[in-house]
């Protein structure tokens, strides 16, 4: 006699499953839970709460709508959420850790194509490729080599913050002569030390990199910790990466120190606000590189958080601890 599957739910928007879940994870999760509906949006669920009566296992993602008293009131059974996504805040609520609710992010999956961004910038980076592509483009002529470049070897990458993505991309450069420092006051010597990184201040990053990459995390008080004095004291030909979030960096006082040094490059996947106005200088100064935040998981690298979700669930089902449960405390501190 085989044991009662525990009910469950799909809530997230419909383009969200098709790149997370699809067809074929689908049909895997429904193996492993009764399924109250077909996948929902948050829309669709708030017409029909009732539908949440029964479910103790929410498979979610992007769109899925906050979690609030009157979400959880329709859902007395909720024991654990699987989140396809990055950050959990936009989902979560008072009410939610008060149930003591598990949760589980792809946090993690999410990082592995901000990693990759990132390597593939810094290296192209060092060897100046923006400034020749964006000098070709605009003066519709070949531009000879001018200057010196820094290259990929025993050069300096800076790293704001050692969270999940922080970390993956500090792994990567290993495979690289290049030193590595960082920046991150809840990282410990230990934990640096594994890494291969060397702590220092936010102001030696900025002095001693040839790149400085952001992936710290938008909390109240990293908003506007990158100034317009970091990016002056930028070694001559540094690029600056950010493919966290556009509020952390002062950008009136970044447009200001670019507009005066042609010598320094920002690479900027993202922008406050997002995209940039369209009189916003950073559409045209020619030593800015805008991409419309990408780095992140895009369409099919989005499945890489469905199977982890399904590796997930089946530790939750088998009653194991997962080390990807999500605390209040945690989400603190996470973008």
């Amino acid at each position: 006699m085989t044991s009662k599957k525990p009910r469950g739910l799909f809530v997230l928007d419909e383009w969200a499953y098709e790149q997370i879940y699809g067809e074929e994870l689908g049909a895997t999760i429904a193996q492993r839970l009764d399924l109250a509906a077909p996948p929902m949006t948050a829309t669709a669920l708030a017409q029909q709460p009732d539908v949440l009566r029964d479910v103790e296992i929410i498979m979610g993602g992007w769109g899925m709508g906050v979690m609030d008293e009157q979400f959880l009131a329709a859902a007395p059974n909720l024991r654990a959420v699987f989140l396809g996504a990055g950050s959990i805040k936009g989902v979560v609520s008072d009410a939610f850790w008060k149930r003591d609710i598990k949760i589980v992010s792809a946090y993690a999956m999410n990082a592995v194509p901000v990693a990759e961004f990132t390597l593939a910038s810094i290296l192209f980076s060092m060897k100046h490729g923006w400034r020749y592509v964006i000098g070709m483009q605009r003066e519709g002529k070949y531009l000879r080599k001018t200057g010196v470049m820094p290259g990929a070897f025993r050069t300096t990458v800076g790293l704001i913050s050692l969270g999940a993505i922080g970390r993956r991309v500090a792994d990567l450069l290993k495979t690289f002569d290049m030193r590595v420092i960082a920046y991150d006051p809840h990282c410990t010597p230990a934990a640096a030390k594994e890494l291969g990184v060397e702590l220092v201040s936010l102001e030696e990053i900025f002095k001693q990199s040839h790149v400085v990459s952001l992936h710290a995390p938008w909390l109240p008080e990293t908003e506007g910790m990158v100034t317009g004095a970091h990016f002056k004291a930028m070694r001559e030909g540094a690029t600056f990466i950010n493919t966290a979030r556009g509020i952390i960096v002062r950008e009136k006082e970044m447009i200001d120190v670019l507009t005066l040094r042609s010598d320094l490059t920002a690479v900027l996947d993202v922008t406050k606000p997002e995209p940039p106005l369209p009189d916003s200088p950073l559409l045209k100064l020619p030593n800015v590189v805008l991409t419309p935040h990408i780095a992140g998981a895009m369409d099919e690298e989005c499945r890489r958080m469905g199977y982890f979700l399904v590796d997930e669930l089946d530790c939750y089902l088998k009653g194991e601890a997962s080390k990807w449960r999500l605390t209040r405390e945690q989400m603190a501190w996470m973008a």
